[in-house]
């Protein structure tokens, strides 16, 4: 299945897709390895064989130089029919010796020489040459050799005694067969490494198609999820790429879990607003009626009423609006990272306010630990909210003093915050605990509220894994324990 675009058009393939990466880089590494190989193994056929028959040439010239002699005019002198191998005595025949006659004015060339060189004779490259000492060289053959190329070895030698005279014995032989061998080795080896150079290409196919084939059925699998057959990606996979399967199914079962809640949650708003609506919508159609069944209505009464009725019922649906925005948005900003939220400068901001909206009470809210306690890993307005309802119920019910105190839970890992609002009012009993942290729970009408505000705490609190705890405070009054994870501090996020 192509892959495609945010828009839903197919997307186009990138010219430079994986496989053929791979593929690509492979058969470069095997071409240049195999060719390396290919030319080091010529080379070294070719100095072997080339040394061998140096060396073959050497025996010759050490034969050559044994049977060398000199008669009575001091003159060298050489029996042909002692040298045993046939072609000295054949014209052309690719192996040849020669001795030459060095003297102070140049090098008389060709004093003797082999019957095989006929009436030519070789001119090797002037050199010094130290007694016994062989050289090696390449020239060209005779003419009626067709051209081929020689490989030479000589040395000088000192027939007699005292101040013989030096001579410089050559031994030179053809190197076609030299060089047919090499041609047909690399003949050989070029055929060879063509096979294992397809061999290889072929195994590196073969590894690509093995190697990728988890992707592709990475691919059918989200082509199952696109289609709908499947809700998370399915099958086996290698534990390289399986990290990534279950990272993958990870944010697929939030997202789930994120459209349920809303899904809920839009069911939970709607099912609450309904009351309200149904109350304002009576209340206007019995307004309408009452001064046609009335003979003597009360100037303003039913308004006025009314009036009432839909503040009331309007405040409600607000509160409701108000609670399920605030999940929305905890559960939005759960896990969000680098969220963090300064504790002083929260409290601080919300007692300003709580000390303005209650200012006729004078009441008195002190705070504690707020600068030393740690950051809040969540953002600072569902800190806000959650600390904003438990300091408004506690200046409600107060009768003078509310008290604010952050501190770190010693020990704990991950790092968690502790926050505690108490206040000096009447508290809450502790069978009726759990109830006034019920949604729309009130334990006493007569105090304006809605019975979300403890109940919105909790779950924006359990939205962050964090938890509510009741009790009773030293003065009485009722102590609220709000647990909610911790930033790190500054120095370990930096790390």
């Amino acid at each position: 299945m192509p892959a495609r675009r945010p828009d839903g058009e197919p997307r186009a393939a990138a010219p430079w897709s994986l496989r053929w990466r791979l593929l690509g880089a492979t058969a470069l590494a095997a071409a240049v390895a195999v060719g390396l190989a290919g030319w080091v193994l010529a080379g070294l056929f070719r100095d072997h064989v080339t040394r061998q028959f140096a060396a073959a040439l050497v025996v010759q010239l050490d034969q050559v130089t044994a049977r060398l002699a000199v008669d009575a005019q001091g003159r060298p002198t050489l029996d042909p029919g002692t040298l045993s191998d046939p072609r000295w005595s054949r014209p052309y025949s690719g192996l040849y010796w020669q001795v030459d006659e060095p003297g102070a004015d140049g090098v008389r060339a060709g004093v003797l020489r082999s019957r095989s060189l006929w009436d030519a004779q070789l001119e090797a490259p002037s050199d010094t040459l130290g007694d016994g000492e062989v050289h090696i060289h390449t020239l060209a053959g005779p003419g009626g050799a067709g051209g081929a190329t020689l490989l030479l070895v000589e040395r000088t030698v000192r027939v007699g005694a005292g101040e013989a005279p030096v001579w410089r014995v050559i031994v030179a032989g053809d190197r076609r067969e030299i060089d047919a061998a090499v041609a047909r080795f690399d003949g050989v080896l070029g055929a060879s490494l063509a096979v294992l150079l397809t061999l290889l290409l072929a195994a590196a196919v073969a590894q690509v198609l093995v190697g990728l084939a988890p992707l592709r059925a990475l691919q059918r699998a989200l082509a199952a999820l696109h289609a709908g057959r499947a809700q998370r990606l399915q099958g086996r996979f290698p534990a390289e790429v399986q990290p990534l399967v279950d990272d993958f199914n990870a944010v697929l079962a939030r997202n789930a879990e994120i459209v349920e809640r809303s899904r809920t949650q839009a069911g939970n708003l709607a099912h609450a607003l309904k009351t309200p609506l149904a109350v304002m919508a009576q209340a206007a159609g019995a307004a309408r009626a009452e001064p046609a069944s009335s003979a003597r209505p009360v100037p303003g009464a039913a308004p006025v009423a009314l009036a009432a009725l839909v503040e009331e019922q309007v405040a409600v649906a607000r509160r409701h609006v108000d609670w399920h925005l605030a999940r929305a948005r905890a559960a939005a900003a759960q896990g969000l990272p680098g969220a963090r939220a300064g504790i002083a400068d929260v409290v601080g901001g919300l007692v300003r306010v709580m000390t303005r909206i209650h200012a006729e009470r004078g009441l008195r809210i002190e705070s504690d630990g707020l600068e030393s306690a740690p950051d809040f890993a969540g953002e600072a307005q569902d800190l806000q909210e959650m600390l904003g309802n438990l300091l408004d119920n506690a200046c409600k019910w107060a009768r003078g003093d509310v008290r604010v105190s952050a501190e770190a839970v010693a020990g704990a890992a991950p790092p968690r915050l502790r926050l505690t609002v108490e206040d000096d009012g009447p508290g809450i009993a502790e069978p009726q605990r759990a109830h006034a942290l019920q949604r729309g729970a009130r334990l006493d009408e007569a105090v304006q509220g809605s019975g979300l505000g403890l109940a919105i705490v909790q779950e924006i609190a359990a939205l962050y894994g964090g938890t509510l705890d009741l009790g009773e405070a030293a003065s009485g009054g009722l102590r609220a324990v709000l647990t909610l994870p911790a930033a790190p501090a500054e120095r370990d996020a930096a790390r």
